[in-house]
């Protein structure tokens, strides 16, 4: 049992009380676009763990902040990249896992390969604003970025994911 942080939420807010509501709320999204942003089951898992377990020591602050949700994310990414580039340092294997979101093969696979071809901070904005549901200025907090930045990599992203799905730019 999850030890309880607040009597009440914080007023004009659906803020959970506890560390345990949180998690409840937001483990499965999050979990879901780090799969997106790894491209490895196992790896999203590690990272949401890891973060999820690093909130938990820090809830007292991290309750109170406007966007718990956005510092989690924060802290995966961070340790993501961390073991990057570990990684890519001593010639370490990238993930290859397909991702599984309910659709065909196919189409899993060019998702992938399209988030793939993406750069880093692309990659990080859409699926913090689309994914996530961030707001731009939220966003670009969670990457240290100002919002205009974050509104023109989503931009960029969402445009190069439609020419490598072979979609149209009017969308």
């Amino acid at each position: 049992m999850m030890k309880r942080v607040r009597d009440r939420p914080r007023e004009g807010t659906d803020a959970p009380r506890t560390f345990e509501e949180f998690y409840l709320a937001q483990a499965a999204r999050l979990g879901k676009a780090l799969y997106l942003l790894t491209g490895s089951r196992e790896e999203a898992d590690d990272l949401l763990q890891e973060s999820m377990a690093r909130t938990m020591v820090r809830w007292n602050r991290v309750g109170a902040m406007e966007s718990p949700a956005g510092y989690v994310y924060r802290v995966a990414l961070n340790l993501h990249r961390r073991k990057f580039r570990r990684r890519s340092s001593v010639g370490g294997p990238v993930p290859t896992d397909t991702i599984d979101l309910g659709f065909d093969a196919e189409a899993r696979v060019m998702l992938l390969e399209g988030l793939r071809a993406l750069d880093a901070g692309q990659r990080e904005a859409l699926l913090l604003v689309t994914w996530i549901g961030m707001s731009p200025e939220e966003a670009g907090r969670v990457l240290h970025i100002k919002p205009a930045s974050v509104r023109s990599r989503v931009h960029r992203a969402r445009a190069a994911l439609r020419e490598h799905l072979g979609g149209t730019d009017d969308a």
